[in-house]
């Protein structure tokens, strides 16, 4: 016969393990001795049984000691439900600030038409051809490109290469050609044959690279390409400029980051 408990609200007897009485439905609570005794778990419902039932009080199924071997519930366990793995906020907001921090990455740094929206939105502008061409200069002559910077500009710089030959061919070389960045106002004193200050000056050569800073603010520039030296050839130069609204990348990392886009494909 198995332990019975008295119920301490109608003092009925039920059997032991019981959590609730079978005549009034009062919680059970079960002393210390009770507790600490050995207890089972019905292997079709999960109820807690004393270890001598033979009969599940819940469901009525026959319990064998099988079921009590596999499974013995240790004492104090009555109750524990496994708790499920709940979500890790903290590594859910790392996740986020991860994907936020590559999409402004990508922003600023790519060539890509959207992101250079972007940067066009935000004043970051990128690169801008003033010219990619071949041209001739006459004897005794020069040949300028104009262009013009808006309101608000700031550290922009016109960048790129030129190269002198005597011919279209590009195979006789010639050191004849002088080729300038001039202000709108510095443009009009040297047209009329007077010095004056350049923001870059190459000097009798023929070819160079051009690497000039450009004052901020609106204004208005030239590039010179002089021939006044030569008696009585032309001059075929080879150039190419451009306004390079300056990164805060370095050149090597700009490098780096070209290939790492065409790479992927952007």
């Amino acid at each position: 016969m198995p332990p019975v408990l008295c119920c301490e609200k109608c003092h009925a007897d039920i059997p032991s393990g019981s959590q609730y009485c079978t005549q009034c439905g009062e919680p059970i609570i079960r002393t210390t001795t009770e507790m600490a005794s050995p207890l089972h778990a019905c292997r079709s419902c999960g109820t807690i049984l004393p270890e001598d039932s033979q009969f599940c009080l819940k469901c009525g199924k026959a319990v064998t000691n099988a079921s009590f071997a596999a499974r013995r519930i240790p004492p104090g366990a009555q109750g524990t439900r496994k708790r499920r793995p709940g979500r890790n906020p903290q590594l859910a907001m790392w996740i986020v600030a991860g994907i936020l921090l590559a999409a402004v990455a990508w922003a600023v740094t790519s060539e890509n038409p959207i992101a250079l929206q972007v940067q066009e939105t935000v004043g970051w502008k990128h690169d801008q051809s003033i010219l990619e061409e071949s041209f001739s200069v006459a004897p005794h002559n020069f040949q300028f490109y104009k262009f013009s910077l808006p309101e608000g500009s700031v550290n922009i710089s016109v960048v790129g290469d030129f190269e002198v030959t005597s011919s279209k061919n590009g195979k006789e070389k010639d050191n004849t050609i002088e080729m300038y960045v001039l202000t709108e106002s510095a443009f009009a004193v040297w047209q009329n044959g007077y010095a004056t200050s350049s923001i870059y000056e190459s000097g009798r050569v023929g070819s160079g690279t051009i690497d000039a800073q450009l004052p901020s603010g609106a204004g208005v520039y030239y590039l010179v390409f002089n021939n006044r030296y030569a008696s009585k050839s032309a001059k075929v130069v080879h150039a190419s400029a451009l306004l390079r609204y300056k990164s805060w990348l370095p050149e090597s990392l700009r490098v780096m980051k070209d290939r790492l886009w065409n790479w992927i494909g952007f």
